[in-house]
């Protein structure tokens, strides 16, 4: 019988009515009280980390979450993390860069509806969860959700309320969990597990609208090391008579900021050299492009990349560096 380690951080799953709205309240103990079958499947513990809205989980807490796995990594065959939803899909991005090759499960999951209500997603979802992780193909980072089984780098909320909430972005699910059972579609081999232990929040996020916002975009990159850019389709930025965007990319690259292009598009990635208004990016040596990456994957690895190094050379190479699959279409860098 496997030993699974349950962390609760709050979140629907574990939230009670207030007249104030729902607000996190119930423990991992609680939750387990309403699947009573769960300790038949395997032994589980339990870590009450936090009890938040994860409207409240940033870089601090992805890293304590981190510190608590590598501290009892030898004493589990299994991680399972309650957590909102709202935010998973960055968590689930964050922990694949600070514990990567995990030869061990490290699940995330939740629910739109409070286990504590009569129709509600919580229990199928823990259930879920417990099922994988107590299987013999289980490892990495991943988020289950409706029995979906998505790589916490590929993974996206795209429904506020329905139970289907997260899709696996521009890559399959790894596996489905249905009635029981374990249905796997990629067997993914790890190297060597490795722990990091430091994020830079020094990173922001620009999604471009239809406007000049030249006074945004200096203002961003005065602020941050590194900026990411969303910007429309494929990628490129505004170059209409009379506008700063250039300028101040010019003048912020060679300080040594790092800016990475984007798009707002949910699937298919960028590709910037297609139109004139990215084909001029593109000849900017320091500006790095998304490709197939999502958002949350490209915010979270430049955390990590910038707790590492400062060296513009060394982030490029890291940033391109395939991990967790995060990366596959890279073409033309070297």
């Amino acid at each position: 019988m496997k030993k699974i380690l349950l962390i609760t951080t709050g979140g629907t799953i574990a939230s009670v009515q207030t007249d104030k709205g729902l607000v996190p309240g119930l423990t991992g103990e609680q939750l387990l009280n309403y699947l009573p079958t769960i300790k038949e499947m395997c032994e589980v513990e339990v870590v009450s980390l936090f009890n938040i809205d994860s409207t409240n989980i940033y870089y601090r807490h992805w890293m304590k979450l981190a510190e608590v796995i590598r501290e009892e990594y030898d004493r589990y065959d299994g991680f399972i993390i309650c957590h909102g939803t709202d935010t998973m899909s960055y968590t689930a991005s964050a922990l694949s860069y600070l514990i990567q090759n995990s030869r061990k499960p490290i699940v995330l999951t939740g629910a739109q509806k409070p286990i504590n209500l009569d129709i509600s997603d919580a229990k199928i979802n823990l259930l879920d969860s417990f099922t994988y992780a107590c299987s013999d193909v289980a490892k990495g980072v991943v988020l289950i959700f409706n029995g979906n089984v998505i790589l916490g780098t590929r993974a996206r909320k795209i429904r506020t309320k329905s139970f289907d909430a997260f899709k696996s972005v521009d890559y399959p699910r790894l596996a489905i969990v249905k009635d029981g059972c374990v249905i796997p579609y990629i067997t993914n081999l790890n190297d060597e597990t490795i722990f990091y232990e430091k994020l830079n929040p020094s990173v922001g996020l620009l999604k471009l609208i239809p406007s000049g916002i030249e006074d945004v975009l200096e203002f961003m990159l005065e602020k941050y090391e590194a900026l990411v850019i969303e910007s429309f389709g494929v990628g490129g930025l505004p170059n209409y008579e009379g506008n700063r965007f250039n300028e101040i990319i010019e003048k912020y690259t060679l300080m040594g900021k790092v800016i990475v292009m984007t798009t707002q598009v949910p699937n298919e990635g960028s590709d910037i050299a297609v139109y004139n208004v990215g084909h001029y990016l593109k000849q900017n040596p320091n500006i790095l492009e998304a490709y197939d990456m999502t958002t949350e994957a490209v915010v979270t690895k430049l955390m990590w990349i910038l707790s590492i190094t400062k060296d513009v050379n060394e982030i490029k190479k890291l940033f391109y560096q395939t991990i967790s699959n995060d990366i596959l279409f890279k073409r033309d860098f070297k």
